[in-house]
């Protein structure tokens, strides 16, 4: 009986583990797509703020039109991706044809001293930094998330039960640093 006992309580002392670790890699799993949805967030909000860039740039520098139309390619571009890579790599040509707007400013003197262009710029370069929280967030939990998926005892739950790796979102080399929005 003493026997029996033992087992059975080892039986569910097996079960609760395998439990927790199961319910383990769901939350891990869900704070990615949490975190996943933030960095969505601020790409949208920077997004968003193009069209006011490009409106206030064309009317100090009008005849930029391929600059400008760069602009707005790359964030239709980076609106239709899909995945944290194909987005990183489209969030790159935003970033560069970003920096090509803010360069015309040297260009136009006018434009460098317009109070929404600076309005812009200072509400472009918060985004930046939240963008950059939001990506370093869900990094970190992919990297949690990924460790505990092949790390053993979790790796036989994983396993069975189909948890996959998951993509980090890594910037190109194009555009590892911040948009240079200083004037």
């Amino acid at each position: 009986m003493t026997a029996l006992l033992i087992l059975l309580a080892l039986v569910v002392l097996v079960a609760l583990a395998l439990v927790l670790m199961y319910n383990g890699l769901v939350k891990l799993r869900n704070q990615i797509e949490g975190a996943w949805a933030q960095v969505d967030v601020q790409l949208k909000r920077r997004h968003d703020l193009i069209p006011n860039l490009v409106e206030t740039v064309k009317g100090y520098a009008g005849h930029e039109k391929e600059t400008l139309d760069a602009v707005i390619r790359a964030r239709s571009a980076a609106g239709a991706a899909s995945g944290p890579a194909e987005q990183a790599q489209a969030e790159g040509v935003v970033t560069s044809a970003l920096r090509q707007v803010f360069a015309l400013s040297e260009a136009y003197p006018d434009l460098k001293a317009n109070q929404g262009f600076l309005q812009l710029q200072e509400e472009l370069s918060g985004t930046e930094s939240r963008i950059s929280y939001a990506r370093q967030f869900y990094n970190d939990t992919v990297q949690r998330y990924n460790t505990k998926i092949q790390t053993f005892p979790t790796v036989v739950i994983a396993n069975a039960m189909r948890f996959e790796e998951r993509e980090y979102f890594e910037a190109d080399d194009a555009s590892r640093g911040p948009v240079d929005v200083r004037f």
